[in-house]
């Protein structure tokens, strides 16, 4: 990998790097020209990624090179559906998740058995229970309130499991749990205390090779290439600095410093960076493995197949578990990340997980190894780039730098992050996000459908 010094400020190439030991600096390069805009995201786009992400998920999930291919399809489909059937079922929509070898089979909970037709009309299986997921989350949230003044410690995870239609709390101390429960004030047959050893913890400051070092000493992976107003940087995770804490390369050279950050009950930060560093839409392959391309951050379902870059074990591959979870480390509980089965280990902290083309989020902390398999939890992207007012890079300039003559009329814009059910205008038409994402150049609502619906 090249960098040089340029007139605009610049950032690390995105994702986590390289092996362990020192890499030179290579000699200073032509400007480059500038990429084109990423398409749309779609089902033809979807399979459209690097070489070594089929090869890391047919690694780690034991797929052929079709059923890769055919995972990242179903993903973008089933993310349709399901978005689509959230809106549609209001509040008796219960979750969504999705099976099979290809993820391909989309399960839609409701808590109105009539709506049952509607969800298999649109290709889904219809599963009827007895908590909306509204109500599931509202316990969770009294869960989360409760940590503030209740020791977790050996109660360390706990989530919304849509799939049973409950709220779980898993712990090896059960009589422990039961109180934490109490003190919330939830109702005790509203949660299910499960027993488990998981401990988790924070992977910072660990071996490591093309990482990043905080204040000369700590060593975290970066995540994704940022922009704010014109000013470049990237995301990573919170634990790994705090406003002020300086940072240098992988090659020692002066890098930036983190602006923000949240930690615990959140786990993400950014880090603006100088003119040794050049943004790029790439998380790094480390060498045997081809970078990948980031296009957009919209949110995988639970029960895809996901993939994480970190600078101590480099590209692995599971999926999907939970979303919305809130999780324990011996620093304090962190709440909404993002359960996966992918492995990570200590020096792999803020790096990048991604589906596809998609980022996901940045490596928070878990618990096991890459030798024996874990549980990670990583922070979802698009929380930070809201918190912080930060763009995703994906190549060129986004946002421009310079805003067109005539603008598009309307609320939609460029660099704003978007949920299920936001409702913006455009051109004079409205429209209702049906997938979460943070809205990308010539991504706008009538051109992607995928992830826009007219009302």
């Amino acid at each position: 990998m090249s960098h040089r010094r340029g007139r605009r400020v610049a950032v690390l190439s995105a994702g986590v790097l390289g092996l362990a030991g020192l890499q030179g600096v290579a000699a200073a390069q032509p400007e480059p020209a500038a990429p084109p805009t990423p398409a749309p995201y779609s089902a033809a786009t979807a399979a459209d990624v690097a070489p070594s992400m089929l090869a890391a998920m047919q690694r780690d999930l034991g797929l052929t090179a079709a059923q890769a291919k055919q995972a990242l399809v179903n993903q973008f489909e089933t993310g349709v559906t399901a978005g689509k059937l959230r809106l549609k079922l209001g509040g008796s929509f219960a979750g969504s998740w999705v099976t099979g070898k290809t993820a391909g089979t989309l399960h839609v909970a409701t808590t109105d058995a009539a709506e049952a037709r509607e969800i298999t009309a649109r290709g889904a299986r219809a599963q009827v229970v007895e908590h909306s997921l509204a109500e599931l989350t509202a316990v969770k949230t009294r869960l989360d309130r409760a940590a503030a003044h209740t020791s977790t410690t050996r109660s360390p995870v706990w989530y919304v499991d849509v799939q049973g239609n409950r709220v779980v709390v898993l712990t090896s101390a059960p009589a422990e749990a039961r109180a934490f429960v109490k003190a919330a004030g939830v109702p005790a047959g509203s949660v299910t205390v499960k027993r488990s050893d998981i401990k988790p913890r924070t992977y910072y400051n660990l071996r490591g090779g093309d990482a990043y070092y905080m204040n000369g000493s700590g060593r975290c992976s970066i995540g994704f290439s940022v922009t704010r107003g014109g000013q470049p940087g990237f995301i990573t995770a919170g634990h790994c600095g705090q406003p002020g804490t300086t940072t240098t390369g992988y090659n020692q050279v002066q890098q930036g410093s983190f602006q923000g950050s949240s930690f615990p009950g959140n786990d993400y930060a950014w880090v603006a960076t100088n003119s040794n560093w050049t943004p790029t839409a790439k998380v790094n392959g480390y060498g045997s493995v081809q970078d990948r391309d980031v296009t957009g951050s919209t949110v995988a379902q639970a029960g895809s197949p996901v993939c994480r870059s970190g600078s101590t074990t480099g590209w692995h591959c599971g999926t999907v578990q939970v979303l919305n979870t809130s999780v324990t480390y011996p620093q304090g509980t962190v709440s909404g990340v993002t359960q996966t089965n992918v492995c990570a280990e200590p020096g792999d902290s803020g790096g990048s997980f991604i589906a596809g083309t998609q980022a996901q989020g940045t490596t928070s902390g878990g618990s096991g190894n890459c030798s024996s398999g874990g549980t990670t939890f990583f922070q979802p992207v698009n929380e930070g780039l809201s918190v912080y007012g930060l763009t995703l890079y994906t190549g060129g300039s986004n946002p421009p730098d310079d805003p067109p003559d005539d603008p598009p009329s309307g609320t939609w814009a460029v660099g704003t992050v978007y949920q299920a059910g936001d409702v913006v205008t455009y051109n004079g038409a409205s429209y209702r996000c049906i997938q979460a994402h943070q809205a990308q150049p010539g991504w706008t609502p009538p051109n992607v459908p995928a992830l826009w619906q007219a009302v």
